[in-house]
């Protein structure tokens, strides 16, 4: 396959400097793996820090920024950060108002947040956790015990990103959070797989013609693989997943969102089925997003993603977010 790399040893290193260089709002610690709003720690706000393997971009480091993360920790591509970078991030993010770590469910990022969780409590450091757990395709996977959390993400840090803007204190924060992720959920399609550098051909075989129902944004199996589908068939099935376990009575926030190689011309027109099948089954939608936030690699495919909101998270979403990869209202 070819990549515009250098070599695959480098690809993290490289992207944090390309990073550093784009972004001067930012922090970048290259060495350390680190990446800090500029103007951190605020005084009076509480610090949000995620992060987990690269590969997924913006997410995590791409979200860093006013109103939304303060510091995210990237891994080696779909590898989880070490302990020593949460800690570095805690401590350059706190202002004395507490820490919030927001941790998608998979066993190597809760291990390691778990254990710097620990560390920088011993530093002083007051730390609380929330875990994002949207995945409705299947509820254990090669990489968790439980539900595996993806496009929730974006949402949480989001919401919680702009309740620590407003000074709100850390266990608001962290309950906002938690009503955020048990508000989301999420189903995602493959269409192809993805490539990592290091291995430089795709992670798992997919033939033509055929599409992979509920993957996860590493390449994990999902429920099923069928013929592909139309853009139709995928919405009615993808849609009525998620809304078979959430059930909503409020309006949604929806995000329709790319792995990384499908073009936004099919996004867009994947959206628009998402949208026929919403109205179709009665659910309001408040607001939309569509693009590519939580990617894997080059796979080609698409996630939904349904948060139900009341007043309060509703303006949280609409409030000032300035970051490389979300922006609006600043």
């Amino acid at each position: 396959m070819k990549m515009l790399i250098n070599v695959a040893e480098t690809v993290v290193t490289d992207a944090l400097r390309g990073m550093a260089a784009a972004h001067p709002e930012l922090t970048v610690d290259v060495e350390n793996r680190v990446i800090v709003r500029r103007d951190a720690p605020v005084a009076g706000q509480v610090g949000l820090v995620s992060g987990g393997g690269s590969g997924h971009e913006p997410l995590h480091g791409g979200f860093v920024g006013p109103g939304m993360l303060s510091a995210a920790c990237p891994g080696e591509v779909f590898t989880s950060p070490v302990p020593d970078q949460m800690v570095r991030a805690a401590a350059a993010v706190d202002s004395g108002a507490g820490v919030l770590f927001i941790v998608k469910n998979y066993t190597g990022d809760v291990l390691n947040f778990d254990m710097a969780a620990e560390l920088a409590e011993d530093e002083g450091i007051q730390v609380a956790k929330v875990l994002v757990n949207d995945d409705v395709a299947v509820t254990d996977s090669l990489y968790t015990a439980g539900r595996r959390g993806t496009g929730a993400t974006l949402f949480v840090e989001k919401i919680a990103g702009a309740a620590a803007q407003e000074g709100q204190p850390l266990e608001r924060v962290e309950t906002l959070a938690r009503q955020v992720n048990e508000s989301s959920r999420s189903f995602g399609v493959a269409l192809s797989a993805c490539t990592t550098p290091a291995k430089g051909s795709p992670t798992f075989d997919l033939p033509p013609g055929e599409l992979e129902l509920g993957i996860g944004i590493h390449g994990e199996p999902g429920r099923e693989r069928r013929a592909m589908m139309t853009s139709r068939e995928i919405a009615d099935f993808s849609v009525n997943a998620v809304l078979e376990d959430l059930n909503p009575r409020n309006p949604v926030l929806v995000l329709v969102n790319g792995m990384g190689a499908t073009p936004l011309l099919e996004l867009y027109g994947f959206n628009a089925e998402v949208q026929r099948v919403l109205t179709e089954r009665g659910v309001a939608v408040a607001r939309t997003l569509v693009g590519n936030y939580v990617t894997s690699l080059d796979m080609a495919g698409a996630s939904v993603t349904l948060c139900q909101v009341d007043e309060e998270l509703l303006r949280l979403w609409d409030a000032p977010v300035r970051t490389p990869g979300l922006r609006w209202g600043i």
